[in-house]
């Protein structure tokens, strides 16, 4: 399985993993740590249709954008996440709660060939020889979060581990994203649940971009015109990030019942896009 160790004092351990509160002390390697941008994405082992189709999507985009996506080679949304970016011809980063030798679940065992002949990795901070026990996979996410930019969570339960790997992001200051669901799907109570206490609201790659500031020509789409002086002001203003209504005022210095108007006539002419929690970008 060629599995190298790889110390946290090497110049190859991901640095942005340093700046965890407990980070590993190594990582056990099979493959390589793509040299990319990351974002994480995971949910539930037992997704429903929808859930499937938003994570293979996202996935899939991501990767054609330039990211490497990184999960936990799990059931259910791990596993769509890392066979839409094989599909993209991308690079993906497996994180295990186990040994490499001990690859779980082990119906994956041919995505972790598939994984490192790719060009990606898979990733353990245990030994060789340690099973998939239950405590561990806390523990894993952790890694899953903290070496990655941001944290995306497409469905899961009120009670999923994945929420685990969102809390993890949060204590280490980095992003974390939700995809919205069906408010009558315990799949969807996750993800719901973390845009109501403040996750980036995600409806598909772009999003993504727009938060982290990155662009991607494969995404780039022609911008439309501003129709005044006033659309121009805020275009400019959302060209560079999402801004919420408040902050757009601020900027503009335009009182809120014109912004209100102002707005919601971007909107309505596809200029601008809501993401929710009153945050706006350009389309």
């Amino acid at each position: 399985m060629n599995i190298q160790y790889i110390s946290h004092n090497d110049n190859s351990f991901p640095h942005i993993l340093r700046d965890i509160a407990s980070p590993p002390k190594g990582l056990y390697l099979s493959g390589a740590i793509p040299n990319l941008p990351m974002v994480s994405i995971v949910g539930t082992r037992k997704p429903t249709k929808y859930g499937e189709e938003v994570t293979y999507r996202l996935a899939y985009e991501l990767a054609s954008s330039g990211f490497c996506i990184v999960s936990g080679m799990a059931l259910g949304i791990d596993t769509i996440a890392h066979k839409a970016v094989l599909d993209a011809k991308g690079a993906t980063l497996a994180v295990l709660g186990c040994g490499l030798d001990r690859p779980y679940p082990r119906s994956n065992h041919g995505l972790f060939n598939s994984i490192v002949d790719s060009g990606g990795g898979v990733i353990s901070e245990y030994a060789n020889g340690t099973e998939a026990y239950r405590s561990n996979f806390p523990a894993r996410n952790r890694i899953i979060a903290g070496i990655s930019l941001a944290t995306i969570v497409t469905e899961a339960d009120a009670k999923s581990g994945s929420l685990i790997t969102a809390n993890f992001a949060i204590q280490a200051n980095r992003t974390v994203m939700a995809v919205p669901g069906n408010i009558t799907s315990l799949r969807s109570a996750g993800p719901n649940n973390l845009i109501k206490n403040g996750a980036q609201l995600i409806t598909g790659a772009s999003d993504v971009l727009a938060f982290l500031g990155m662009q991607s020509p494969q995404l780039v789409k022609v911008k439309p015109k501003a129709d005044s002086k006033e659309e121009a002001l805020v275009m400019g203003l959302l060209s560079e990030k999402s801004l919420t209504t408040q902050q757009i005022i601020d900027e503009t210095k335009i009182d809120a019942v014109s912004i209100a108007s102002i707005i919601s006539l971007m909107e309505i002419t596809g200029k601008i896009r809501n993401l929710g929690a009153g945050s706006w970008i350009l389309n």
